[in-house]
């Protein structure tokens, strides 16, 4: 279900929703949806707290090898969580859809499981982050951490400074694994886009432009050089 799988119709980055929790004030959360097919595929947003959140654009159809961006912002809370834990959960669905297809009027049967038609599901977990930044450590789990047990055990109570640094290295981890997965995606897309529109023509067409760049700059230098030639004369 990560963002890097080739075997889904869409990938999502980043691969959970991270919001940086103040009372009284709303969070908001940015995430990229890439379509990785050659057709126009359908995505819809589901959460277990819709009252919470507010999403926009929640459903759309991507072309192929395109993208979406989407926000999802989080209500203003009057209370914070106990332990700044948070148990919703989202899910996107996803499903291919006939080019033809209008873009802002999705068939209500789309996700409906019928017949042959095929819908992905990716499932997103919540994360709330405190005013500084920083995932709750204490409920975490050590086992989220980047280093290994054995490396953990060594330490011995941990303050929380040396817990806050160890998960501050965890998130740069996670965000610089996801950037290189999307910078990845984009790439693919690219080249999925140039390859069967304009493979070897480019090459060809380059060529024949330079050629003519070529003849033409050759007829300015004997230009240029004949004119010095002919006044001496």
């Amino acid at each position: 279900m990560g963002g890097g799988d080739n075997s889904q119709l869409i990938s999502v980055y980043p691969e959970e929703l991270s919001f940086q929790i103040e009372l009284e004030k709303p969070s908001s959360c940015n995430l990229k949806i890439v379509n990785n097919t050659e057709h126009h595929v359908a995505f819809k947003v589901k959460t277990t707290s819709p009252k919470k959140y507010f999403v926009r654009p929640n459903a759309r159809i991507i072309q192929p090898w395109d993208s979406c961006s989407i926000i999802v912002t989080l209500q203003a809370q009057k209370e914070l969580p106990a332990d700044m834990q948070c148990k919703d959960k989202f899910l996107i669905q996803s499903s291919k859809v006939a080019p033809s297809t209008d873009m802002d009027e999705i068939p209500p049967d789309t996700f409906t499981k019928e017949g042959d038609r095929v819908i992905d599901e990716m499932k997103l977990r919540v994360v709330y982050k405190n005013p500084n930044g920083r995932a709750n450590l204490e409920t975490s789990g050590m086992t989220s951490l980047p280093i290994g047990s054995d490396d953990i055990s060594m330490l011995k109570n941990p303050t929380s400074q040396e817990l806050a640094t160890i998960q501050r290295l965890k998130e740069e981890r996670d965000t610089t694994l996801q950037l290189n997965q999307q910078l990845q995606r984009e790439l693919d897309m690219l080249r999925r886009r140039r390859h069967p529109k304009s493979g070897g023509g480019f090459s060809f067409i380059f060529a024949i432009f330079v050629g003519l760049l070529g003849l033409f700059v050759g007829l300015i230098l004997n230009l240029s050089l004949a004119t010095p030639a002919a006044s001496t004369e």
